[in-house]
């Protein structure tokens, strides 16, 4: 599934092409998403202009002057700029047409995506329970999140990646991060001091901001807006590498599952 830094570097990939452009036409060949893509969507959508291209946690907000588009990838989904007039392809369900003739397509084989219409997206009830971004320095502290994990009982893995206390923490960033802070992924959230829930903040913010600088995180399904697909998984400390050697102190990685999703991690350099 695409990440935050997968979204990112997709809002920055498409944000040229489609700021201040004015939208030619709208076509939609599957309405049927995670949520059925609303009926006068098309109607909306042609011959406006997008103001600009913005993103809160995994949702991609076109703003417009009268309302906002709202974009989620799902699972699978993928937003391309088609320049060369290719045929559409499979599961290619939406195409922006802009005036100068290019193509925003989005494709989607296993259509857990979405395109909503919003007057007021960040009251919307898909956004408006989020916590604060992950790369806003004033939003997110440590001493915020430490005030907010006490008494907590939960591990920090799982404290991290609720999107309640801040957004875009996935699991492979959530394992990398606490890697680089030198947590233990079981350790009880409100058991987490409040210089190591500082230092916590600062690795997922180094984290998440070099996986956009590299791309995002290579998965399966995710390309970035020109095609190719993201290089950050060549930097990868411990996520996908269990039984393989800490690259700190050579130990071998312990792989087990927390909340039903992989955790990797030192068992001598996290504590």
């Amino acid at each position: 599934m695409p990440e935050l830094p997968e979204v990112e570097t997709t809002r920055r990939g498409v944000a040229p092409f489609l700021e201040n452009r004015p939208i030619r036409a709208v076509r939609i060949h599957e309405p049927r998403l995670r949520w059925p893509i609303p009926d006068d969507l098309a109607t909306r959508l042609t011959g406006a202009t997008p103001l600009e291209v913005d993103r809160r946690a995994k949702y991609l907000l076109v703003r417009f002057e009268t309302g906002t588009l709202m974009i989620h990838l799902g699972m699978s989904g993928s937003l391309r700029i088609v320049t060369d007039g290719s045929p559409r392809q499979a599961h290619d369900h939406v195409e922006l047409e802009l005036g100068d003739g290019q193509i925003l397509r989005y494709n989607d084989p296993r259509r857990f995506g979405a395109w909503l219409w919003s007057e007021a997206p960040e009251s919307h009830p898909l956004i408006s329970h989020l916590g604060p971004e992950p790369l806003d320095p004033l939003a997110f502290t440590g001493h915020e999140l430490y005030r907010l994990s006490r008494g907590k009982t939960t591990s920090i893995k799982a404290f991290i990646m609720d999107s309640r206390v801040v957004v875009g923490v996935g699991n492979i960033y959530a394992n990398e991060a606490l890697f680089m802070a030198g947590i233990h992924p079981k350790r009880h959230a409100g058991k987490v001091g409040r210089a190591r829930m500082v230092r916590l903040v600062e690795s997922i913010r180094e984290i998440l901001t070099a996986a956009i600088l590299m791309g995002g995180t290579t998965l399966r399904d995710f390309v970035n807006s020109d095609g190719k697909p993201g290089y950050f998984a060549q930097s990868l400390n411990v996520y996908g590498r269990g039984g393989e050697p800490c690259r700190n102190c050579g130990m071998p990685l312990k792989e087990i599952r927390l909340g039903q999703r992989s955790t990797v991690y030192c068992s001598r350099c996290q504590k």
